[in-house]
């Protein structure tokens, strides 16, 4: 069996994407030159691998054995070319992740000069969206996350400590006055989030340390965390932010802390996730030991936030 790596590769997304014609427009290529790499592939394993109808394709038997060996082909390739590389010149190669568009901007660009200067070699392709990614379907090396682990196809690995406050600008509590209680919170303008419902259900203590939620309809939302802190700068109304996002805009004036003693929440863990069969390469390797050695200096032990 003659089998040429591309075309398994090339076959593998085009049973990720769906289409023929998204493969193509992946690789820049003409929809011929796909179906030509397709024909070559069946005709060296001597078998149809895909089922073509007006309802999309499908894999046939053949095509998923064809599909589950390729895949672990390809991964082990890309693995040796990974250890080879990594031997004589240190990790490289591209790296694309996936991650929120707020932690992109607070976590993934500042430390993005120094993983540089220490990997000269790797390259990174973020994506930079608040929804959650098919990490086999995007072609997604790490997915940063917080919350619910997701489930055993993925290796996930803590790197570092979150928490959320509620913020507003000072023009905004300017306008309207701070809330002195939770409760008041009904008469103020709310910043929503649709990214996840999780996302307006604020936790808040009492003064016994008893947990409640709040739940905010919100008097505008959004589904992006980046336009969330953008809203909460122009006044709009108040928003839950990640503290390592708004710490910064406190220290120069753009945000004050609303409720702080009754909403500032638990840390939690923030993740590097990764398929199954790609976590041990070095690229990837490299990318999570460094995110989680910048996070240690922005919070050493001991200096997370409690309840």
């Amino acid at each position: 069996m003659q089998l040429q790596l591309d075309d398994v590769a090339l076959f593998a997304r085009i049973v990720e994407l769906g289409t023929l014609s998204a493969a193509a427009r992946e690789r820049n290529a003409p929809v011929s030159q796909v179906t030509r790499a397709l024909a070559r592939l069946e005709a060296a394993c001597g078998a149809r691998l895909l089922h073509r109808s007006t309802h999309g394709l499908s894999l046939t038997d053949e095509g998923a054995a064809v599909l589950a060996h390729g895949r672990r082909l390809l991964d082990t390739t890309q693995e040796l070319q990974s250890d080879l590389s990594g031997r004589t010149g240190g990790p490289a190669g591209w790296v694309r992740i996936s991650v929120s568009s707020v932690l992109a901007q607070a976590v993934i660009a500042p430390s993005l000069v120094a993983l540089h200067e220490r990997h000269p070699r790797l390259h990174l392709d973020i994506a930079a969206d608040d929804r959650m990614a098919d990490m086999a379907r995007d072609g997604i090396d790490i997915a940063i996350r917080t919350g619910t682990l997701p489930g055993d196809t993925v290796v996930a690995r803590p790197i570092g400590l979150l928490t959320r406050s509620l913020y507003a600008s000072p023009a905004y509590v300017q306008r309207h006055g701070l809330p002195r209680t939770p409760d008041d919170l009904m008469r103020h303008r709310l910043v929503g989030n649709t990214a996840a419902a999780s996302l307006n259900r604020w936790a808040w203590r009492d003064a016994h340390k008893a947990e409640h939620e709040f739940l905010v309809q919100g008097h505008t939302r959004t589904d992006n965390t980046a336009v969330v802190v953008a809203l909460a700068q122009h006044g709009v109304g108040i928003a839950r932010i990640v503290d390592l996002v708004a710490q910064p805009l406190v220290k120069i004036g753009a945000l004050v802390p609303v409720l702080p003693a009754q909403f500032s929440t638990t840390p939690v863990t923030m993740y590097a996730v990764m398929l199954q069969e790609r976590h041990r390469l070095p690229k990837i390797r490299a990318c999570i030991e460094h995110w989680a050695q910048w996070m240690a200096q922005l919070h050493p032990p001991g200096r997370a936030r409690p309840r």
